[in-house]
């Protein structure tokens, strides 16, 4: 029996059987879908329920060439020919929805974020959080998620963003192409990684 309530297909599908895709078809990824994707991972626990993720979807042409000059070398031809890339990125002024996010604790966000320093590492931590989440969500849809850091990050930012919002990884989004994987890199062992005291 196992330990987990998650059906054996379930876990393949989030965790042991996905991958980074690197290669995608032409089929396109719908609003609806993505949709599903947030209204499903919108869900994942944050510290204060803060909801710091912003996430732009590239979607048309132009858009998307102005996108992949700001990829590393080795992130443009997948970026080009994925069927739908979004930048996922936080922002630091998160605070500001907090009452909607906390009314059980009217000035919370005052009472702890009125720093901007504070606000960016807790955007960061939870933002990056909620990407995480996200990935797993593109898994659930039956997509490939191919999420990348390789980018110029500052034109990034000069290109889509505004000071306020940090870039956190772009994901590439799509049904898995021909040889969309590589081999599988290895894990470390609960051994490893687990200590009790």
């Amino acid at each position: 029996m196992s330990e987990l309530a998650l059906a054996p297909a379930a876990q393949d599908l989030l965790f042991r059987e996905a991958r980074t895709a690197n290669t995608f078809t032409a089929e396109p990824v719908t609003e609806e879908q993505v949709q599903a994707i947030y209204d499903l991972v919108k869900y994942g626990p944050t510290a204060f329920n803060q909801s710091p993720l912003r996430v732009v979807l590239v979607r048309t042409p132009e858009a998307r060439e102005r996108l992949v000059k700001h990829m590393a070398e080795g992130n443009r031809a997948k970026t080009e020919s994925a069927p739908l890339v979004a930048i996922l990125t936080t922002d630091h002024e998160f605070h500001e929805e907090l009452p909607q996010l906390v009314p059980h604790a009217p000035g919370i966000g005052d009472a702890y974020f009125s720093e901007r320093p504070v606000r960016e590492r807790s955007a960061l931590l939870n933002g990056t959080l909620q990407a995480a989440y996200f990935i797993v969500g593109v898994r659930a849809a039956g997509l490939a998620a191919g999420p990348m850091t390789g980018y110029d990050a500052e034109g990034l930012r000069a290109e889509f963003l505004d000071d306020d919002h940090e870039p956190l990884m772009v994901v590439n989004i799509g049904r898995p192409g021909q040889d969309a994987w590589f081999p599988r890199s290895p894990r470390l062992a609960y051994e490893e990684v687990v200590t009790t005291v």
